[in-house]
């Protein structure tokens, strides 16, 4: 069965870093709409372009962008043994939209990362990316304040500013949080506790994944599942 995960949780949770380490050890793809619009902010495209003003404040980019660009994304061949998504759905029509491409495909694995909120607001003020190629620092690069990555200067986010990280929050809130009640009651949804060490974070999101997928097996032979 492929394996289709779709990571959920405020702003600073970590979904990215944890995004990257279970993708890597699946041997599945990691697929970023952050990274795609960020990208396409830093090399101009015309998606780009049209898109830098609203993620600088902080503001949701529109559903009909972000599920054409998942739309083609999963698209590609190198999905076949699933993915990672990492940034979608942000919208329950996103979600509604995302079930529709899926209606082909194995379950999602929803796994909501949960954070307080005073420990993200610690998180989002110290994060840094890289100024040349977007990469997110993960508190692993060679040299200290240079990207692991290209070796580029690392400057905070323009979205992670105070004023900004308060707007996203608010817009978490009112948009994304009821995600996670669109999906709560699904066999498939698992909570993890996003405050923990970030290898604990990974050790319980693996469990989860590996809890999900035996359920899976168990109902395909007639077991119970949760």
């Amino acid at each position: 069965m492929a394996v289709n995960v779709i990571m959920l949780g405020p702003p600073g949770a970590g979904k990215g870093t944890q995004a990257e380490r279970v993708a890597r050890t699946r041997g599945i793809p990691r697929i970023s709409t952050g990274d795609i619009l960020r990208d396409a902010v830093h090399h101009h495209t015309a998606m780009g372009e049209s898109v830098q003003a609203v993620m600088d404040r902080g503001e949701l980019v529109s559903d009909d962008v972000m599920i054409g660009i998942v739309t083609e994304r999963l698209g590609r061949p190198d999905v076949a043994p699933g993915f990672v998504l990492d940034g979608f759905p942000r919208t329950v029509a996103q979600a509604v939209a995302l079930d529709r491409l899926m209606a082909e495909r194995d379950p999602l694995i929803v796994l909501d990362i949960v954070v307080p909120e005073s420990e993200l607001a610690r998180r989002l003020g110290t994060r840094m990316i890289c100024g040349d190629c977007g990469t997110n620092a993960d508190g692993h690069e060679a040299v200290p304040g240079r990207c692991g990555k290209c070796g580029g200067p690392l400057v905070q986010r323009a979205d992670d500013s105070n004023g900004v990280v308060l707007e996203r929050f608010k817009i978490y809130q009112r948009a994304t949080k009821p995600l996670v009640e669109f999906y709560r009651e699904r066999s498939t949804f698992r909570s993890i506790n996003g405050a923990q060490a970030a290898d604990s974070v990974t050790a319980d999101l693996a469990a989860a994944i590996e809890a999900v997928g035996n359920g899976r097996l168990n109902a395909a032979g007639g077991g119970n599942t949760r």
